[in-house]
């Protein structure tokens, strides 16, 4: 009796530890808002530093009836790939903390360590913003002669081709043997050299 009510015990105490520390919350290393004067940084899908954001624009007091309709700022590539397209958001928010303004911005061939000015069209500031943040949305690689797609991305884990709506799945270097009209084709999909 004695050992079980211990056990009890035990069980309840290490479920309230889980449940405090469920409950606590987690600092996010994202993309955090910074203030106006401070660079804003964004990360790549594997949650490493990609680009870098620095406002050009000063006057950003913008209103309900009056907002700032277009801004300048400086996209820096900090990642290790240099880009032939990358885009995302740009956020500012109020000294509440409440979002009062998002545009987009893109940039076209951005490589590593370079910086490229670009506008936000389109943008309605209605606030004067305390902070901002940036987001990347897109971030497509420029591939090199001696680089292919497949090696930069993970290898995808289950491929699936679809012909007529009947699905097939695809491993690499293995045959497959379709029957296609009144042949049989076998397909071998291959990893580029």
């Amino acid at each position: 009796m004695r050992i079980r009510m211990i056990a009890i015990c035990g069980l309840v105490l290490s479920l309230s530890v889980l449940s405090v520390s469920a409950q606590q919350s987690v600092p996010s290393t994202g993309e955090q808002a910074v203030a106006l004067t401070q660079a804003a940084g964004a990360l790549d899908g594997r949650g490493t530093p990609a680009l870098e954001g620095t406002l050009r624009t000063t006057a950003l007091q913008g209103a309900p009836d009056t907002p700032v309709t277009n801004i300048r700022l400086v996209i820096k590539n900090v990642g290790p790939l240099p880009y032939s397209y990358a885009s995302g958001l740009v956020t500012f928010y109020d000294s509440s903390g409440v979002r009062c303004g998002e545009g987009i911005f893109k940039a076209d061939e951005v490589l590593m360590n370079e910086s490229v000015e670009t506008d936000t069209p389109g943008i309605r500031i209605r606030c004067a913003p305390t902070s901002w943040r940036i987001v990347a949305t897109n971030l497509l690689p420029r591939l090199s002669p001696g680089m292919t797609g497949v090696e930069m991305a993970a290898k995808p884990a289950n491929l699936i081709i679809s012909i007529d709506g009947e699905e097939h799945p695809i491993q690499l270097d293995r045959p497959m043997v379709l029957s296609l009209g009144e042949r049989q084709r076998t397909i071998i999909v291959r990893q580029s050299p």
